[in-house]
C-alpha cells in the first residue's frame, strides 16, 4: 500500500509539472492568441476635430454678441504641425528628491512618448490619453521671465523662494504633480509647464494625487511670482502676454488703464492672494476670477465652462474644447482683437505654432471619460438621512436633479437680456440666482448665463460660487456672506479685506440643524 501510494504521488507530480511546462510552452509560443482573447483590438474612427461648419456654432454667443469669437478656418488649423510628446519626468519637493537625481535626468537621452502605432488596445488608447493629459504644452515660467528667454535650464520650482511664495501642495511621495521635467536635448533640464493636469489635478489630504479633479495648484500665486521676478528685461513682454490673455474689447477695465506704464507689481497684485483652487484664466481677468471645473464625470454635462460656453454633445466636442483651450482660441478674432497677434504680430504663421494632432486629443477624451470618482468615505447616517429630506423638502432638485445632481441648464445673469432666437437654442431657465455677473458679462468667456453645476463631488472640492470665493460648504451656507463687510474665505477680488458674496440664497436661512444635516448629505454625494 506504501509502494502504490508513493507510485500515486509521483505520477501526480510529474503531471503537474508536465502541465505547468505546457502551459507555460503555450504562453511563450502563443501570446498573440491569449491576448486577443483577453484584450480586444480597438481601432477607432478618430473624428475630425476642426470643422468650419460645426466650429462657428460651437460656443455659445457671447453677451456682447458682435465679439462672439470667430475661429480661424480649418484650412489655417490643419497646416500648424502637431506637438511632439516628448517623456517627461516627476518633478520633486528638493527635500524630498532622490540622491543624484539631476545628474541622472541630465544622463536621459529624449525619448518621444506619444505613438499611434503602438496603440493596439482600448487601454493602451486611455493610457495614451493620460500621457496627453499630463504633457507640457511649453517651458520655462507661467509668465515671461528673463530665465525662460535666456536659460531654459533655470529650475525655479527648486527654489526656496519660489516654493515660500506659492506653497503649492506635495504629494505623499514629495512630488510636485502640477510640474514636470522635459528632456528635449541630452544634458537639458526644462521645467515643462501647462498641461491639462497643471489645472486639473489635486493632491488630496493624504497626499494623494488625484486627476481631472478641481486642482489645487496656486496657479495665480505662481504668475505673480514670475511677474515680481522677471525683472526689467520682460515687463514689456508681459504686459502684451496680459493683453492676449484677459484684454475684453467692447470694456476698459480699471486694470488695462495705463497698461503701458505698469510694473510687474501692479501686474502681480491682483493675483497673488488668489488661492489654488481658483485661477484668472485667459479670456477672464483678475476682476473675474474662476472657480477651477472638475473633470470627473465631464461627459455628462452639456455645457462647458462655468458661463455655459461650450456645447458638449459627445467626446468630440470634448475634443474641440481642448484644442481651443490649448492655444486654438488665441488665434480666433473677437471682432477685430485676435489674442494671438498681440504677441505674434498680425501676420501669424501657421507653422509656427504647435496643436494636438486629432488622434492625441481622441486619445484625451478617452482618458478624461475614463475616470472614476474616488472612494467617497462619507457615510450615509441619520444626519444624511434627514438632509436628504431638507434638500427633497427645498425642492433643490428643481435645479440639482438626480442623478446627476443638475438639470443641465442655463440660467441668466443679472442685466442680461436673452436674445429671442436662444430660448430655441439652448436650455434656459426663468429664474436668476443672483450672483455676481461681472464673468458672465465682462468678460470674453461671458455668455450672459451661468450653467447649473453638478453636485456630484463636492465632498473632495472648495471654494464654491463661480469666482470661489467661499472655501467650504459651510462658508456657502452661511448667511453673513451676502454683507458688504463680509469677509470671504476663498478669492477676493484686488486684495479687498471684505467684500459680499451675493445670490444663490437657497437654504441660508435654514435652521443651523438642517443645515448641518444638508450639507452631510452633500458630502456623501
Amino acid at each position: 500500500m506504501r509502494f502504490l501510494a508513493s507510485l500515486l504521488s509521483t505520477i501526480a507530480l510529474r503531471m503537474a509539472r508536465w502541465m505547468a511546462v505546457s502551459l507555460s510552452l503555450l504562453v511563450c509560443c502563443a501570446p498573440s492568441n491569449l491576448q486577443s482573447q483577453t484584450k480586444e483590438q480597438f481601432r477607432p474612427t478618430i473624428p475630425k476635430v476642426w470643422d468650419d461648419t460645426i466650429m462657428k456654432d460651437l460656443e455659445i454667443p457671447l453677451a456682447k454678441a458682435e465679439y462672439s469669437p470667430q475661429p480661424v478656418p480649418e484650412s489655417f488649423y490643419y497646416q500648424i504641425p502637431e506637438k511632439q510628446i516628448y517623456k517627461s519626468y516627476a518633478v520633486y519637493d528638493p527635500a524630498h528628491e532622490p540622491k543624484g537625481y539631476i545628474e541622472w535626468l541630465r544622463s536621459r537621452e529624449p525619448e518621444i512618448e506619444w505613438d499611434s502605432g503602438k496603440l493596439k488596445t482600448r487601454e493602451d488608447w486611455v493610457r495614451a490619453g493620460e500621457a496627453v493629459f499630463d504633457a507640457p504644452t511649453a517651458s520655462g515660467s507661467i509668465m515671461l521671465t528673463k530665465e525662460r528667454l535666456e536659460n531654459i535650464e533655470d529650475l525655479y520650482v527648486r527654489r526656496s523662494d519660489f516654493l515660500s511664495a506659492v506653497q503649492p501642495s506635495l504629494s505623499a511621495d514629495g512630488i510636485l504633480p502640477f510640474f514636470r521635467y522635459v528632456v528635449r536635448k541630452k544634458g537639458a533640464i526644462e521645467v515643462g509647464i501647462l498641461s491639462c493636469g497643471m489645472c486639473h489635478t489635486r493632491v488630496m489630504p493624504d497626499g494623494s494625487v488625484l486627476k481631472g479633479a478641481q486642482g489645487n495648484f496656486p496657479f495665480d500665486k505662481a504668475m505673480a511670482f514670475a511677474l515680481r521676478s522677471g525683472g526689467s528685461y520682460a515687463i514689456a513682454l508681459n504686459r502684451k502676454l496680459v493683453r492676449l490673455l484677459w484684454f475684453t474689447p467692447w470694456l476698459e477695465p480699471d486694470f488695462f488703464a495705463g497698461l503701458e506704464q505698469k510694473n510687474s507689481e501692479e501686474l502681480a497684485k491682483p493675483l497673488a492672494d488668489h488661492p489654488g483652487g481658483v485661477i484668472t484664466r485667459h479670456r477672464s481677468g483678475p476682476w473675474a476670477p474662476i472657480q477651477v471645473p472638475d473633470l470627473i464625470g465631464v461627459e455628462a454635462r452639456k455645457y462647458l465652462d462655468h458661463t455655459g460656453l461650450q456645447l458638449n454633445r459627445g467626446s468630440v466636442d470634448l475634443m474641440r474644447y481642448a484644442a481651443l483651450n490649448q492655444g486654438g482660441d488665441d488665434l480666433s478674432n473677437f471682432g477685430g482683437f485676435v489674442p494671438m497677434s498681440e504677441l505674434a504680430g498680425p501676420n501669424l504663421n501657421p507653422k509656427a505654432l504647435r496643436r494636438y494632432s486629432d488622434e492625441q486629443l481622441f486619445a484625451l477624451a478617452l482618458y478624461l471619460d475614463s475616470l472614476p470618482p474616488p472612494p467617497n468615505r462619507n457615510p450615509f447616517d441619520a444626519t444624511a438621512a434627514v438632509g436628504k429630506t431638507v434638500f427633497e423638502r427645498e425642492r433643490c432638485a428643481s435645479c440639482h436633479t438626480p442623478p446627476l445632481y443638475s438639470n443641465n441648464s442655463l440660467t441668466p445673469a443679472v442685466g442680461f437680456q436673452i436674445p429671442p432666437d436662444h430660448r430655441e437654442r439652448y436650455d434656459i431657465m426663468d429664474i436668476r440666482i443672483g450672483t455676481d455677473p461681472t464673468l458672465a458679462i465682462q468678460t470674453r468667456r461671458g455668455t450672459g448665463y451661468y450653467k447649473v453645476p453638478s453636485l456630484r463631488g463636492v465632498w473632495y472640492r472648495e471654494y464654491f460660487g463661480h469666482s470661489g470665493s467661499c472655501k467650504t460648504l459651510e462658508d456657502w451656507f452661511d448667511l453673513a456672506r451676502l454683507q458688504d463687510e463680509y469677509i470671504p474665505t476663498g478669492a477676493r477680488l484686488y486684495g479687498a479685506k471684505t467684500q459680499a458674496v451675493k445670490g444663490h440664497e437657497f437654504g441660508l436661512r435654514l435652521s443651523t440643524s438642517d443645515k448641518r444635516a444638508l450639507i452631510a448629505f452633500l458630502r456623501t454625494l
